[in-house]
């Protein structure tokens, strides 16, 4: 049913290119004798046409959510806990922003999902790798080194995916964003902070890559300890190294101005005994008038940092300090440990699998490899537990906004609960947030509430605390 919804209120291709797709996939499919089923490995050889079909599955599904979403974007009204908060104007302002933004994710999420079908069915993958390793010879070097092979390969990667990303990231921020008054950053800047990407990219991956390489290929029966230390590890180390090292190379930060701001932020802090070290102000404004707050920092070392858009743009500094208590709230309630945990959890056990299927040749040569790469290993497992990811991925945005609503409640807690809501509020409006929104949609994608599921939790703290 959802299918043909898709063809009446979307772009008339999206079924025709499917179409193509499930045509070419049961094309490809060769014909085997009944014997083959009889062998214990002969299923390997469908991985590559089932990873595909999922994949093709997992766009309809989440088209027809978008679908949904967009009717919900095109209602009328606001919704009833938002009517007499939120102006007629910026109703219609957000409206308009929210509707641009779910056409424009339509067409990015068709020419996507043709580029990564094209590239599993016509064998891309196979083939450029093959060519990265010509090219490395070329150019002198030995491709029969992994390591050197790989980091060919992922060179061309990265050229590939500027290549097909950037017209995207152009018109999303200097039509879309500009046309709704956020975009901040000239064409200079833009280019500029690709730049500084690339070269991060070219300084950090190859260790990292010639790592895991080396880890997989000598890592024996520990395999997926090693590579779980080697991630947590690093994990520890970019967690530390990118505030101080990383984040200045693309924002200016300062220390927040003595004033009242700061003294009540660090009264709160001292309170709760948040071990706060440092307070920055970040000039997002230069790229963007999107607001935004957080913390970072291990055991005694922490830090907090405001955007100058979030100080501008709440009506009094009460508003920012509730804000902050609710980010405390996620430090206070452990918040942060559990999702840093979790993923660790996760990680392991995604090596773990990995280690299962690493020296499978059957599945290799399902995606059309002859040899068995590290680094192709990797994505080709990545691939192939897909639904389990999204089934994860549906799993962790249940528990963060159960987070969301706890964080509040805390921040209520502590005196904050009008402030907070009327700083919520204010930033909803300001960043012309999704006023409407449709309850499949945001229960799949989103990992933080609607504004008016927040607001209706405060509400009903309020009247538990009265009765």
């Amino acid at each position: 049913m959802f299918l043909l919804e898709i063809c009446k209120r979307k772009f008339p291709g999206v079924c025709f290119l499917l179409t193509i797709v499930f045509l070419l996939i049961r094309l490809k499919s060769e014909l085997k004798d009944k014997d083959i089923m009889d062998d214990d490995s002969a299923w390997w050889t469908y991985v590559e046409k089932i990873v595909t079909s999922f994949m093709i599955f997992m766009y309809i599904f989440e088209t027809y959510l978008d679908i949904r979403q967009n009717g919900a974007l095109k209602l009328p009204s606001l919704p009833k806990q938002l009517e007499g908060v939120v102006s007629h104007e910026k109703f219609e302002k957000s409206k308009a922003y929210s509707l641009e933004k779910s056409h424009f994710h339509f067409i990015h999420e068709a020419v996507t999902i043709v580029m990564d079908t094209s590239i599993l069915y016509f064998g891309v993958l196979p083939w450029f790798w093959e060519k990265s390793g010509n090219f490395a010879s070329h150019m002198g070097l030995n491709s029969e080194n992994e390591i050197i092979h790989t980091l060919s390969f992922l060179a061309g990667v990265m050229v590939w995916s500027q290549i097909t990303d950037l017209p995207f990231a152009l018109y999303s921020t200097f039509v879309i964003e500009a046309r709704h008054g956020f975009n901040k950053q000239t064409i200079w800047l833009f280019f500029r902070d690709l730049f500084k990407g690339i070269c991060l990219s070219i300084l950090l991956g190859p260790p990292i890559v010639a790592a895991l390489i080396v880890i997989v290929q000598k890592g024996g029966p520990y395999l997926a300890i090693y590579l779980w230390a080697f991630m947590f590890v690093l994990s520890i180390v970019m967690m530390t190294i990118y505030p101080v090292l990383i984040a200045p190379l693309f924002n200016k930060f300062t220390p927040l101005p003595d004033g009242e701001l700061r003294e009540k932020i660090e009264k709160l802090a001292a309170s709760l005994k948040f071990p706060l070290k440092k307070l920055f102000v970040i000039d997002g404004s230069t790229r963007s008038s999107h607001s935004n707050a957080y913390m970072y920092g291990f055991f005694k070392n922490k830090r907090i940092v405001l955007y100058d858009t979030l100080i501008q743009q709440c009506k009094n500094e009460d508003e920012v300090v509730a804000v902050i208590a609710h980010e405390l709230g996620h430090w206070k309630l452990n918040h942060t440990v559990f999702s840093f945990i979790a993923v660790q959890i996760i990680t392991f056990l995604q090596f773990g699998g990995y280690t299962l299927v690493r020296n499978s040749k059957e599945l290799f040569q399902s995606f059309g490899f002859d040899t068995q790469p590290v680094l192709i290993g990797l994505l080709i497992f990545q691939h192939t537990v897909i639904p389990i990811q999204h089934i994860v991925s549906f799993g962790l945005n249940l528990v963060s906004r159960a987070f969301e609503f706890q964080a509040d409640a805390f921040a209520k807690k502590l005196g904050y609960g009008k402030l907070l809501r009327a700083g919520l509020i204010k930033l909803q409006e300001e960043n012309l947030s999704t006023m409407n929104t449709d309850p499949w949609y945001s229960a799949y994608h989103y990992s933080h509430p609607p504004l008016v599921e927040r607001l209706a939790a405060l509400e009903d703290l309020e009247s538990k605390k009265e009765d």
